[in-house]
């Protein structure tokens, strides 16, 4: 009973302080997919993902309903950092659905021509409102509406104390008339959020975030964690490292009784693994303003156990040669590193050949048949000025244009000609340990991969295109892992199989190395066609700070130089988030997202003989 009417009186006294208007809410959700294509389409950094922003205090003065309703303290504005354009999880602050949406397009508008500088707020924010009316004239008329809206939802300066006041006025003049303001007077306390701004200050990008340093060892960043659920909550959150309290006897309390409200900041909670999700975490994780992360050091119950180590060479697969050094690309620096990496191509110790997984044989037999299609075949070429048969049409045709005075000279016969195909395949699997996870209750990635292989050379074995196999995974850019399954001239037989059969899951994802070495491999290929097929399950990463978006552009600036080699490079994922990354790197056709991983068995040779029709 207590806590219904607490619940009710939370609702009453938070709905009479904040004046909102959910039954018009515009969520990023229902938009995202949209606000990415529309925030690329005005210029802006097609390397961004788009995700929810986290709400941040704003430390404006606040009403007495808002006061004793304990809300208003913090609001949720759009902000951008290396990696991410963060843009409120939802909008319902205007009457109209169509204003909060217009509002979404606006701030997407915004961040799209904002550039980064030591400008004042107030004076950048004035900046690129006026370049948005620039570039995009049909915008100003949307602005006009959203400001006539906002204005409503801002303090009422004769309210408020006299220097409050006068920044309040001189915000409402830049918003009127952009460009007439050039700094803001000074006031006690910080203006109230502008909404048709980005954030005055946005929240630091932590290292991990930024691609910098791993985690301490200890603390293995996790690929994938089997049957883990999913998530949507990517909320962004601020977060500091705290020792782990020492509290062996939990019957002394070592703070006073009046400072107890305090500790609602630190809760202890270990979530190494995603086995025991609390519903109420996220919600809770909403309303505390830092988040306090400690390494607890204790060992928990896990379904998947792995060690990030390197086997010993005794047991590990057989290395060929020395190792090639690699380039990699530095963003940040916009620089190629030369001899940045090593890749070490390798084999299978132990592979023993063996025969097509039963499972697999009549899907095989179907493919071949398909394929087989495919195959060259002999046909009749007509019009040619020399060959084994006359052209009947064609004579015919010349006989009848001689006899109206318009003969022009023309082949008259027919020859055999072999329409042969042209073409040079190289598949490169991601490896990497996030394809340990479950996809159903009986397989893993791992297991889906390795029946696609099966069934891929099946395929093109069937046709006589040139293909090969290969493999990848990574632990730092001394040691990137290249997997000889099938090279380009090796037939497809009982060995290569057992190769297949051998892969395993192994460490991470320096996709940018691997596609380099495999360029190399392709544009070797004297082909019409040369096809560089990527199969993974998720975006690059390894534990150095090749995270986030300086994988990203490594592997960006890899697929571009193998399109100089002539090469067209394509990839098949399963990876359900792969709309945010994917279009940056292979453009809009260069992919495909298989949604149910069950299936990529079976669509593998079908996108092939599409993209080679």
């Amino acid at each position: 009973m207590e806590e219904t009417v607490g619940a009710l009186w939370h609702k009453l006294i938070t709905g009479a302080a904040e004046k909102r208007y959910p039954q018009e809410a515009v969520t990023l959700t229902s938009i995202g997919k949209a606000a990415g294509i529309f925030f690329r389409a005005l210029g802006g950094d097609s390397g961004l993902s788009v995700s929810a922003a986290s709400a941040t205090e704003h430390g404006a003065r606040r009403s007495l309903k808002q006061r004793i309703a304990g809300s208003g303290a913090r609001t949720e504005l759009t902000w951008l950092d290396e990696n991410t354009l963060r843009l409120p999880s939802a909008l319902d602050i205007l009457p109209q659905r169509s204003l909060n949406r217009d509002l979404y397009l606006w701030l997407i508008a915004l961040a799209a021509v904002d550039e980064p500088g030591h400008t004042a707020w107030v004076v950048r924010s004035q900046q690129a409102t006026l370049t948005v009316f620039d570039r995009f004239p049909g915008m100003r008329s949307r602005y006009q509406r959203l400001l006539d809206a906002t204005l409503a939802l801002r303090p009422d300066p004769a309210k408020l104390p006299e220097d409050e006041a006068a920044m309040e006025q001189a915000i409402r003049a830049a918003l009127a008339n952009p460009g007439s303001i050039d700094k803001l007077p000074r006031a006690s306390r910080p203006p109230y959020p502008v909404h048709l701004w980005l954030h005055p200050n946005p929240p630091r990008t932590s290292p991990s975030q930024a691609g910098g340093k791993a985690p301490p060892s200890g603390e293995p960043q996790q690929e994938g964690d089997g049957k883990s659920k999913k998530t949507d909550d990517t909320k962004r959150r601020q977060a500091e490292r705290v020792d782990m309290p020492d509290n062996k006897n939990p019957f002394i309390l070592f703070f006073r009784a009046e400072s107890i409200f305090s500790w609602a900041e630190y809760v202890k909670a270990n979530r190494p693994t995603e086995d025991n999700n609390d519903p109420a975490a996220d919600p809770a994780a909403d309303d505390l303003n830092h988040l306090s992360v400690a390494q607890d050091g204790k060992s928990v119950a896990s379904r998947l156990r792995f060690d990030l180590d390197l086997p010993s060479a005794a047991q590990d697969d057989m290395p060929l040669g020395q190792g090639i050094l690699l380039p990699e690309w530095h963003y940040k620096k916009q620089i190629l590193q030369p001899n940045h990496c090593c890749l070490q191509p390798m084999v299978a110790r132990e592979a023993a050949p063996c025969a097509l997984p039963h499972h697999l044989a009549a899907t095989a037999r179907r493919i071949r048949s398909q394929f087989e299609a495919l195959t060259p075949a002999r046909v009749w070429v007509r019009g040619q000025f020399d060959g084994t048969e006359p052209d009947l049409d064609a004579c015919v045709q010349f006989t009848a244009d001689r006899l109206t005075g318009h003969a022009a000279e023309r082949g008259l016969y027919r020859a055999h000609h072999y329409r042969d195909r042209d073409l040079a395949c190289l598949l490169l699997a991601d490896l990497s340990l996030s394809t340990d996870a479950w996809v159903s209750d009986t397989a893993r990635v791992i297991d889906v991969v390795r029946d696609s292989l099966y069934l891929f050379a099946e395929a093109l074995s069937a046709t006589g295109d040139r293909f090969s196999l290969y493999g990848f995974s990574s632990l730092k850019r001394e040691n990137v892992r290249f997997h000889v399954i099938k090279e380009f001239g090796e037939k497809y037989n009982a060995s290569v199989r057992g190769r297949i059969q051998a892969i395993k899951p192994g460490y991470y994802t320096r996709m940018g190395a691997a596609i380099r070495h495999a360029s190399q491999l392709l544009a070797k290929q004297q082909a019409t066609q040369r096809i560089l097929f990527i199969l993974t399950d998720g975006k690059p990463n390894d534990l150095d700070q090749y995270e986030g978006r300086y994988g990203i552009e490594d592997t960006r600036v890899a697929l571009l130089e193998a399109r100089q080699m002539g090469l067209r490079p394509f990839c098949v994922t399963i990876d359900e988030k792969a709309g945010s990354y994917l279009p940056h790197l292979f453009g809009i056709g260069g992919y495909v997202v298989i949604r149910k991983p069950s299936e990529l068995p079976k669509q593998l040779p079908l996108l092939y003989a599409q993209l080679t029709r």
